[in-house]
Order: C-alpha cells, then structure tokens, then sequence
C-alpha cells in the first residue's frame, strides 16, 4: 500500500442532470448562469462525503462550447464564478478543503485530433489561469488526450502561475494497454511534461480498467504523486457532446470501484476521486 491518501470529489455534469438540471450543449456551465447555487450543492456533497480537493465547474466555460449560445466572449467571467464558488464552499468547511482550477480541453473531450494549435491554445489558457488565480490552490489539466494538450496547458499554467502546485490528469484508450487516446505511451508522456516540472500525474474520465494498466506503466517512470478518477461509461469512437453517438454504460458499484482503488493504490496512487457518473455515495465509501 502507498502513502497518504488525498481524496478528491466526482463528478459534476452527471449529479447537475441528476438534481433535475440537464446541460445541453453547454454541458455545465448552463448551471452557472441559470443554476449557480445547484453547483455549489453539488460541491458541498461531495465535501461532506469526505473530498478533501474539489475541482472547480469550469470543465466547459471554453469558447468553443460556449459559443453554442453565442457566449464565447463570456468565458473569463463564468471561469471566474466558478472559482468563486468553489472557493465559498471549501472556505465553509473546517478541515482544509482544497481547490483546483480546471484546464480542460479547448474542445472536444478525448478527440486529439481536434486539439486547437498552439498559438490558439496558449492565450486562451493563461486567460483561464487568470481568471481561476485568486480563488484556487492549485490547477488540474484534465482530460488531456494528447501530450501536445497537455503541454499547451501545462506550459500556460507554468508561465502564468508559477507558484501554485500543477497536476496534469490524462484521459486514455478505453483498451487497456493503447496508452492516451492519442495513442501515445507513457514514456512520451512523461518526456513531454518534464520541463514543466508538474506536481502530479493522473488519469482521468476513463475506463477504470486502462487506468490500473496506465497506473503499471507509469510508476516506474517517475517520482511524482500519481492518481485516478474514472468514469462509469465507455466513449465509441468519434463521440462528442453533440453528435448522435451514445455513450455505453458499464455498471461499476461503488464495490467495484472500490476493487480497483485497492488496485491503483498498490500501484502507488495516492490521489483517487471520480469523474463522469462517479457521485457522492462512490466519494463517501471511498472516504469511509
């Protein structure tokens, strides 16, 4: 077994459709600007269940979802709110809450072949890193799907906030075994990152199963804390939020989960929440 476990929360789309509000295009930052204290519950039940890191619900405040509904030039401004109220909730709480500003894909989740080039990324990045700066204690890049990803928001990060902690989460193939969803392995991953000097590597909003061999892969190859939160449901290829492509479920109790957090951790994962369908009740048995 590894060392001290930092428990972070689960999921937000999920329990936002859950309580009754369901995002459309604009996946969660709809519950900012219609529902912003339906967030905030959401937030406060995944502390109570015993996360000790919430991560901020600015997964979608990016131009490019935002502009569905004509918002894209509101993207500061819901990034900002979503610090904002992540902070309230971790302030509320006596035992140390921390939280995380999320660096997400400026596009599509798990579709390397979408990640917007360079010179777009890097400015939209450090204007999110702005604007999440006052009210985080540390950043997460998640869902990097590519190491090209990865770095455009690990760099910006570096640049722009250098001081704060920075964990980069990667998403893989649901194949166990086929590295990111880019294809790239773990060695290239690593190398890519290394100038960047980043705080922790995990693996997020993926199949738990490609996370334990990902996990595997990994320990060997660097010193750094490592750590998981997966998803409930498979992604077919080509999916995104708004094609017609479904999801697949896979029926993980939280009994299973828990399986493989015993797993991970013999792999040396200290940092284990949830993402995508992964709720409180996962969150509070992980914490009992």
């Amino acid at each position: 077994m590894s060392g001290e476990l930092t428990i972070l929360d689960g999921g937000m789309g999920g329990e936002l459709i859950r309580r009754g509000f369901p995002s459309g295009g604009l996946w969660s930052a709809k519950a900012l600007v219609e529902k912003p204290e339906v967030v905030r519950a959401v937030h406060e039940d995944y502390v109570k269940a015993g996360a000790r890191v919430i991560i901020t619900n600015s997964y979608s405040t990016v131009p490019s979802y935002l502009a569905k509904e004509n918002m894209q030039s509101r993207y500061v401004e819901l990034t900002t709110i979503a610090a904002r109220l992540a902070r309230e909730v971790a302030d509320a709480d006596a035992t140390g809450v921390q939280v995380a500003g999320c660096l997400p894909p400026l596009s599509e989740s798990y579709r390397p072949d979408l990640v917007p080039d360079d010179e777009t990324s890097r400015p939209i990045y450090a204007e999110i890193v702005k604007a999440l700066s006052a009210n985080v204690d540390l950043y997460i890049a998640e869902t990097m799907s590519s190491v090209r990803e990865a770095v455009n928001a690990a760099s910006t990060a570096r640049q722009t906030d250098p001081d704060k902690p920075l964990w980069v989460a990667l998403t893989l193939a649901d194949q166990p075994g086929g590295g990111l969803r880019s294809g790239e392995t773990m060695q290239q991953v690593v190398a890519g990152l290394e100038p960047y000097n980043v705080d922790a590597f995990l693996f997020n909003c993926t199949d738990p199963g490609a996370i334990s061999v990902a996990l595997e892969q990994l320990a060997p190859l660097t010193d750094k804390p490592t750590g998981a939160y997966p998803n409930r449901f498979h992604v077919p290829p080509g999916w995104t939020l708004d094609n017609e492509i479904k999801t697949e479920p896979t029926e993980m109790t939280v009994e299973e989960y828990l399986d493989f957090v015993a797993t991970w951790r013999r792999s040396g994962a200290t940092i284990i929440g949830g993402c995508c369908g992964v709720g409180p009740e996962f969150i509070a048995a992980l914490s009992a």
